[in-house]
């Protein structure tokens, strides 16, 4: 990837890709911005609006609506495009569109000549980003989603407001699928270098962990109600997808909560999840293995052999219903090792870590 001209092609210039092109523009992340727009109207009219705002923003940023052409030397080409779901649609059936949008998408960008790095944002977006991967047949460590890092973000931000410090003070992620099964490992939460489970139990009650599940759960609903209010959301993703940029072209390695594969972290190979990893000029780095309990290593674990599954539920599940469905399915319950010994699950019942169908 070139460092002497930082450019990114963004396709899909609806209200996710302009929030995120539009705090770029304000925070000077990138010299060249291209946009890409099925409705090429749309992406001159974008264009043409920020250009007229350079004069405010103190950046030099070329920013112009272009093609597929334009990726052969950029970047980063981050994926906002995507179709909504449907009344009565199934899951699945969401995902074959978007796939079919994908492979629309994708083929003209790697036959440009692209180079460089995926950055997905269309939901869903851990399994979105698993097709980007399989069809541009990039290393996997150059193809990566916004994973939880947003949700990351709303989880610091309301424990600082819960232990009264400030966020960026409060050390902890939210982990495994960006949604409705996502969970907080409270194990390896902390308030500087304090755990917070330990504070709490220290407290006299005035922190206590059913707040902390409190938290968690405002957290994972915290998008339905900013639909209720207002129908989408879109400046939240459109920051994280800026931080993620800053993070490569500034090659920080720094640790973000980014939708990856996993290859052997956590007992699983080649499902894409939320969990925290370095990233820098290369993408992703490497995969942090933080020491889960054994709850936490299940939920994770249930959001692999899922991915894998492909069910064609509907609706959204937590990963309580994910594991309870996959065993009525598969015939198999999804679990660590250690904690089916613990549970005394009969083997040909369990989904050993590593080994999930």
């Amino acid at each position: 990837m070139k460092t002497d001209k930082r450019k990114v092609a963004l396709v899909g210039c609806g209200m996710v890709g302009m929030s995120y092109a539009y705090a770029m523009l304000n925070q000077n992340v990138c010299d060249e911005l291209v946009l890409i727009d099925v409705d090429k109207k749309r992406a001159e009219g974008e264009a043409m609006d920020m250009n007229h705002g350079l004069a405010f923003s103190g950046s030099n940023m070329k920013i112009f609506a272009g093609s597929y052409d334009d990726c052969g030397d950029a970047d980063i080409v981050c994926i906002c495009a995507g179709v909504a779901q449907k009344p009565g649609e199934t899951r699945l059936d969401l995902l074959q569109r978007n796939a079919a949008v994908f492979k629309s998408i994708i083929d003209p960008v790697t036959e440009s000549g692209f180079n460089g790095l995926f950055l997905v944002a269309t939901n869903p977006v851990d399994i979105m980003t698993r097709i980007t991967c399989a069809l541009s047949g990039f290393n996997p460590r150059r193809v990566l989603g916004t994973g939880t890092a947003l949700d990351t973000a709303r989880l610091r931000y309301l424990l600082g407001d819960y232990f009264h410090v400030d966020p960026r003070n409060m050390h902890a992620y939210v982990m495994g699928e960006h949604g409705d099964s996502e969970f907080v490992p409270w194990s390896q939460a902390m308030l500087a270098t304090k755990p917070v489970l330990e504070l709490c139990r220290q407290s006299g009650g005035r922190y206590c962990s059913e707040e902390l599940d409190k938290i968690a759960e405002e957290v994972r609903t915290a998008a339905y109600k900013i639909i209720e209010a207002k129908r989408a959301t879109y400046y939240g993703i459109g920051m994280a997808l800026t931080r993620i940029t800053r993070a490569v072209f500034g090659n920080e390695s720094s640790v973000l909560t980014v939708s990856a594969m996993l290859r052997g972290e956590y007992g699983q190979k080649d499902v894409f999840v939320g969990v925290p990893c370095i990233v820098n000029r290369s993408g992703i780095q490497r995969v942090l293995e933080l020491n889960l309990s054994e709850e936490e290593q299940d939920a994770l674990l249930a959001e692999g052999a899922w991915q894998r599954v492909f069910t064609q539920r509907p609706e959204p599940l937590t990963a309580a219903e994910k594991r309870e469905y996959l065993a009525k399915v598969t015939g198999v319950t999804v679990c660590s090792e250690r904690s089916a010994s613990k549970r005394s699950i009969r083997p040909g019942q369990t989904v050993i870590a590593g080994t999930a169908a």
